[in-house]
């Protein structure tokens, strides 16, 4: 007969597949080690156990080449076996022996490694920014901890900016490869000086900010478009922040640092070369997918983009008969962005602490996926959670582009205690929905606050106790972003704030007030909102315009002063409407203002 002891619930030893690893709950020891105990051994007043010969330290696969100063930072903790090209098959037989891996951008972690790790895999390290090849929702379900390493390259990915930009622009690798193949055609390649020069930056984070300085060391004149980026930060490096249209038509130069999000998907096409000077000239170090790369290469045809030097492509490597590769115009690097022995050896550190800290149990500021969510808690804050992320997307896709996002309130209504109610998951939310449609940051409870902070935003919490059901645990949320302008004046609120409040109706998310203006709107599909004069008719103008487009309508609502006056007409739509569409209800005489919101 077994006899099983039960081990305090302090930290403790467990066995999985022949590993010790430390857990915090209590265990038998037959669970745990998985062996019996004869009823001798039990009858005896002092229990004797054979300890088996184990090691204690965790394991870690290194799938792809890692810096040996990161090595030896994991060695010090862990057991670490570097076994590189492994076969797909071959990774998921290893990673059952394994508590935390890390790779590159070149293997795939997919869901079948997570399921073939038995739950023993706790942590992921992304040896770099992007995690493409990281099956995230897979990870989260399995409760393993996803970390990147989004810092280390920064200055590295800068030097290749302003690299490929003088290159560019003096001719470099296309003298080059003609010398070389035996020419001297010294009039052919003429370049262009960079002083007075006009350089627009495309993003200004870590990485934009410091191809500006560098940029301003050679004489240029440097602007830059980021809506959310603080002007005095643009203004203490001598940067002037402007909107998108008056950077790419004031540009010499237009350098991308921005991420590829559905926002600025192909953000370069047919439409912004057309507004650009002639003979411009594009260097692009961020990600292939911001440029609609079959325009560009007519925009080259054409003589509107005279020069452009890439080192990203959509599809990467990029087809050996690529027409924009093999245009004569176009310098071109393999993503080679990051790849300086210094930025090597920082990602090394940077992604082996970060994998140290979690196997140590350590919230990790660069965690992007979120953490597991106790079933109960999360079924009942479910819809919340869904309201709160989009009232955050509303919130900053309702600010003009110049001031930059820096304080954020939150007025949290419930019939509970303040004491009974956890905002720390909606908190994160709201944070999620400011700063991903405008980042390649991914936002969850573990990094949420740093990630707030880092970006010097600053987010405070109220409760107000009001009438109502305990049984919900909310009745509305309140986003307010102060001292911005906005692009749509009618989200203003009586106290110069941008103000957007929801609450949840039969399970579903549903915007309730903008501005001063009430409205009820489910936060369904994308959101059209208008300003207008109120008057017997707009509903049905507007309605056919949709229509007229194949466009419908899931919801629509209409706030007002006063019969007669201003109203804003909330629409629900499911797809999104073209340019066109959109313009054709802005020339609606009795519209003010319009604006389209993408949820």
């Amino acid at each position: 007969m077994a006899a099983s002891a039960t081990i305090p619930s302090s930290s403790f030893l467990t066995r999985n597949r022949n590993h010790l690893s430390l857990s915090s709950k209590p265990h038998s020891l037959s669970s745990i080690f998985n062996v019996s105990l004869s009823s001798n051994v039990r009858r005896r007043k002092q229990t004797t156990f054979i300890v088996l010969s184990m090691d204690a330290k965790p394991t870690v696969l290194v799938a792809e080449k890692l810096g040996e100063v990161g090595l030896e930072l994991l060695k010090d903790f862990a057991n670490v076996d570097c076994s590189y090209n492994l076969s797909p098959e071959e990774l998921c037989t290893k990673i059952s022996l394994c508590d935390a891996l890390i790779v590159r951008s070149g293997t795939k972690v997919s869901r079948e490694v997570f399921e073939s790790s038995g739950g023993r895999l706790k942590v992921v390290g992304r040896a770099g920014v992007g995690i493409d090849n990281v099956d995230l929702a897979a990870a989260t379900e399995h409760g393993c901890l996803v970390v990147n390493a989004p810092t280390a390259n920064t200055v590295a990915a800068a030097e290749h900016g302003i690299a490929l930009l003088t290159a560019m622009a003096r001719n470099i690798a296309q003298a080059d490869a003609s010398v070389k193949a035996g020419k001297w055609q010294r009039n052919k390649y003429v370049g262009v000086s960079l002083v007075g020069k006009t350089l627009a930056v495309m993003g200004f984070g870590k990485v934009g900010s410091e191809v500006a300085r560098r940029a301003k060391g050679l004489g240029m004149h440097v602007i830059a478009h980021d809506p959310y980026a603080p002007a005095d930060r643009a203004r203490a490096i001598g940067v002037d922040l402007v909107e998108f249209e008056e950077a790419i038509a004031s540009a010499d130069f237009i350098s991308l640092h921005m991420p590829l999000t559905p926002a600025t998907s192909k953000i370069l096409n047919d439409d912004t070369f057309a507004k650009m000077k002639k003979g411009v000239r594009i260097i692009n170090v961020a990600r292939g997918g911001v440029i609609d790369e079959e325009a560009l290469v007519r925009a080259l045809d054409a003589g509107i983009v005279a020069q452009a030097a890439l080192d990203v492509f959509t599809e990467e490597p990029p087809a050996k008969d690529s027409k924009l590769v093999q245009h004569e115009n176009v310098t071109v690097t393999p993503h080679l962005g990051a790849s300086t022995m210094e930025a090597q050896e920082g990602v090394a550190i940077e992604i082996a602490e970060a994998v140290v800290g979690a196997l140590k149990g350590e919230l990790a500021a660069t965690a992007v996926n979120a953490p597991m969510v106790p079933a109960e808690v999360l079924a009942e804050l479910t819809p919340y959670v869904l309201l709160a992320e989009k009232l955050g997307r509303l919130a900053v896709q309702l600010v003009a582009g110049g001031s930059g996002v820096k304080s954020v309130k939150v007025t949290y209504s419930s019939a509970r205690s303040p004491d009974d109610l956890d905002t720390r998951l909606l908190r994160a939310m709201i944070t999620k929905g400011l700063i991903e449609p405008i980042s390649s940051v991914f936002v969850n409870l573990v990094n949420a606050d740093f990630t707030a902070k880092q970006r010097g935003l600053k987010i405070t919490e109220e409760r107000v106790v009001v009438d109502g059901s305990p049984e919900s645990p909310l009745e509305s949320v309140q986003v307010q972003i102060a001292n911005v302008e906005s692009k749509f004046a009618s989200a203003i609120s009586e106290y110069g704030e941008v103000r957007v409040e929801g609450r949840v109706k039969d399970g579903v998310p549903h915007l309730t007030k903008v501005g001063s203006f009430d409205v009820d709107v489910s936060l369904e599909g994308s959101i059209i909102l208008c300003r207008q004069v109120d008057q017997p008719g707009m509903i049905g103008k507007v309605g056919m315009i949709l229509a007229e487009e194949n466009v419908n309508v899931n919801f629509m609502t209409v706030g007002r002063i006063a019969p007669r006056k201003q109203a804003v007409m909330a629409i629900g739509v499911d797809e999104q409407p073209t340019k066109e569409t959109l313009k054709k209800i802005g020339d609606i005489p009795a519209i003010e203002e319009f604006v389209y919101l993408k949820l």
